[in-house]
């Protein structure tokens, strides 16, 4: 790839990193399910797109199947189970309790980021030859850290299930900038994989939510308390 197309493919790839990251934010602090949901859509169209970025940039093949695979499994295939695991109550109920408040959540998002960036960084100075690496092992550092930090702080059994995802999406995020050359095996594996946990772990939300009319985690503690 000639220098000036490089410099834009990196320009992009740093683009959608940050639409990543704030994504991530907009999942640990959203107040709504639905908008919890549109962002993690969001969150992996931004993940499609930096792969998509990087099969161009490098030559390879294998990172838009990656892109391909991402795109059909964490924007169209999960969003729908955790759309059916909720069911139409739960989706459109307007408030998702949060443990702190929307304020000091950001400011500790703010403070995880800042770690992340630091803790990342003498392993981007180990690794020489990727130089997508700068953007995508930071980024995804952060939104591991994000998607920790939202199964903390929401008491909503669906939303720290987003933030699981989170986690999962963050590690992908870095690990593309530095193993381009995946097997077929591996993106058939990640194919499967992370809807099948999905959708297991979905079912026996409903199910919860069937049986104890909430899938408020206060809530259900509160039942195995009384039990």
């Amino acid at each position: 790839m000639m220098p000036a197309s490089f410099d834009i493919a990196y320009a992009l790839d740093g683009f959608f990193a940050a639409f990543f990251v704030l994504f991530s934010v907009g999942i640990v602090v959203a107040r709504q399910m639905r908008g919890a949901l549109f962002l993690f859509v969001l969150h992996a169209l931004a993940l499609t797109a930096s792969a998509i970025v990087l099969a161009i940039a490098l030559d390879s093949p294998h990172l838009g199947w990656v892109a391909l695979i991402t795109f059909s499994t964490k924007a169209i295939a999960v969003p729908l189970v955790l759309r059916w695991a909720a069911g139409r109550k739960l989706h459109e109920r307007r408030e998702v309790d949060h443990v702190l408040t929307i304020t000091f959540s950001l400011l500790i998002a703010a403070v995880l980021a800042l770690i992340a960036w630091v803790t990342i960084e003498p392993l981007v100075q180990a690794i020489p030859g990727r130089p997508f690496a700068a953007i995508n092992l930071p980024t995804g550092l952060i939104a591991i850290f994000f998607g920790a930090f939202t199964v903390t702080v929401r008491r909503e059994a669906m939303v720290q299930l987003m933030g699981l995802l989170v986690m999962e999406s963050g590690a992908f995020f870095a690990s593309i900038s530095i193993v381009n050359d995946l097997s077929v095996i591996a993106e058939i594996s990640a194919a499967v994989d992370v809807p099948i946990a999905a959708m297991v772990i979905g079912l026996l939300i409903r199910n919860i939510n069937r049986v104890a009319g909430s899938t408020r985690v206060g809530h259900m503690a509160d039942l195995k308390e009384h039990n």
